[in-house]
């Protein structure tokens, strides 16, 4: 008998050195199954649209997309269906698409981002805790409600987008209440209050470089986290650490969205630990490769 066949993919812009097709890959491998993930970069692929982009994979036979900056929460509006805690977050990052072509969207940012921090900071960190979150975009959806589903008392937002953040501000009160969120306003000061710090934003990575976070108001009882994994290691991060903060980088919430981006795909669930060392064993290529060209 042969295996089975599936196609797959992400949709972004500044994709191209994303681990998720070596994710795949070896989750394929794993599950005796003949698969391939496919990377469309809109910054590669000039003058494509999300619209476009959709159309054609659901024409060329995909079982499914993820999908990035910047549009995770553009997609919303040109699909079928909504899984039910995409639709409370208002972005989403993976797309199944049914054979007779019919879309369904769901969030496993927000379930990635929660298993990470579980798992390397404790949920001790996050319950009763103050906490900056910024970027109110896509990511930063999915961070402040696995913030609030973790048990955080405080959450103050930043986003330079004003009308973004109040925006997330509102959709969260509707879920949590009205006393567990804010707006950050002086960002330096809500920093150096909070027990925790987010970056939900792109910058930091390869193509963005750059700090959003105030580095003068990180102090030592910081926990710092990063969506961020191209680099690992950001400037954030490097900063935190520098002033003595635990840090989280993105790296795992990468992996837990892919396991279950992979689960949703495919109907498999694909052995967590091992996608882990397969992260491993990709980054270390991918930077061994960016070393050389650097």
């Amino acid at each position: 008998m042969s295996a089975r066949r599936i196609l797959v993919g992400l949709i972004g812009a500044n994709i191209m050195k994303s681990l998720s097709p070596a994710l795949h890959a070896d989750a394929f491998a794993a599950a005796g199954i003949d698969g391939y993930y496919h990377l469309m970069d809109v910054d590669v692929l000039r003058g494509r649209t999300l619209p476009q982009l959709l159309e054609t994979v659901k024409i060329a036979g995909f079982a499914g997309t993820n999908v990035t900056f910047p549009f995770k929460q553009e997609v919303l509006k040109h699909l079928n269906a909504l899984d039910e805690e995409a639709a409370q977050i208002g972005a989403l990052n993976t797309v199944t698409i049914a054979p007779d072509g019919s879309t369904k969207g769901y969030n496993t940012d927000c379930s990635g981002f929660r298993r990470s921090f579980e798992h390397h900071l404790g949920r001790a960190s996050a319950e009763g805790a103050r906490v900056t979150l910024i970027g109110a975009g896509g990511a930063g959806r999915a961070v402040a409600f696995a913030l609030m589903d973790l048990g955080v008392a405080d959450l103050a937002i930043h986003d330079s987008n004003e009308k973004q953040s109040a925006s997330l501000i509102a959709d969260l009160r509707k879920y949590y209440g009205e006393t567990r969120c804010r707006a950050a306003g002086d960002l330096a000061k809500a920093v150096a209050a909070a027990d925790g710090v987010v970056n939900a934003t792109p910058v930091g990575m390869l193509g963005i470089p750059g700090n959003p976070v105030p580095v003068e108001a990180l102090r030592a009882g910081h926990w710092a986290a990063d969506v961020v994994y191209t680099p690992l290691e950001t400037e954030f991060i490097k900063a935190a650490r520098a002033r003595g903060a635990r840090t989280l980088t993105g790296g795992g919430m990468c992996v837990y969205q892919a396991v279950e981006a992979f689960r949703l795909f495919t109907g498999v669930a694909p052995d967590v630990e091992r996608m882990h060392t397969t992260f491993l064993r990709a980054l270390a290529a991918r930077d061994a490769v960016l070393a050389l060209q650097g």
